[in-house]
């Protein structure tokens, strides 16, 4: 997939899938296939995990915890994101990105890439590492899926029922900046894409 930043003022981009964590690589189990439902993805949403995710916190002991979870008491086929990031910006495979992922609201998934950033943004900041892993991944997808920059979105922009991914993270929908450093990617010459 992608990511190597800098800073948000020097920002550099490429598609590097082999960055990304696998499951297998964080010990996670794949979905059963017969069980999935599957999707074509045609827009971008971002969620948060909406609890506290304090300095230390162990993310693969996180995504072991939230695949069960989402299995035994859910009834879900796995976790319900497609790549989640963690504190240092590092990314971790999900669900399949070929499955429709899953919600507590009544909004459909089908066909939405689904990011979930870990913490909750009602309560705490997004770092930079976070903001520029999102971006990284939103343009990753953009260009993988043919995905429209203006599909990018965030969870509670399809429900009414949540305030996700909370305000001190939906606040950068909001005011654009995701959108626009996702075009400023894009506009980069093929070469730096890969």
């Amino acid at each position: 997939m992608l990511l190597s930043c800098s800073s948000s003022k020097e920002f550099s981009f490429r598609t590097t899938e082999s960055q990304i964590v696998t499951v297998e690589q964080w010990g996670g189990t794949p979905a059963i296939d017969s069980l999935a439902k599957k999707h074509t993805i045609t827009h971008i949403t971002l969620h948060h995990q909406g609890e506290p995710f304090p300095e230390g916190t162990d993310p693969i002991q996180y995504l072991r915890t939230l695949q069960k979870w989402s299995r035994s008491e859910k009834h879900w086929i796995d976790i319900p994101y497609h790549y989640i990031i963690d504190l240092d910006g590092k990314v971790y495979e999900g669900r399949n990105i070929n499955y429709a992922g899953d919600t507590n609201t009544e909004y459909n998934p089908t066909g939405h890439a689904l990011i979930e950033v870990v913490g909750n943004f009602e309560e705490v900041e997004p770092n930079e590492k976070q903001l520029d892993a999102v971006v990284n991944v939103m343009t990753w997808l953009a260009i993988k899926y043919s995905v429209p920059v203006d599909s990018i979105r965030a969870h509670k922009d399809y429900s009414s029922k949540t305030v996700c991914p909370g305000k001190n993270l939906y606040r950068y929908i909001e005011n654009g900046y995701f959108k626009q450093r996702v075009r400023t990617q894009l506009a980069m010459p093929l070469s730096v894409h890969q």
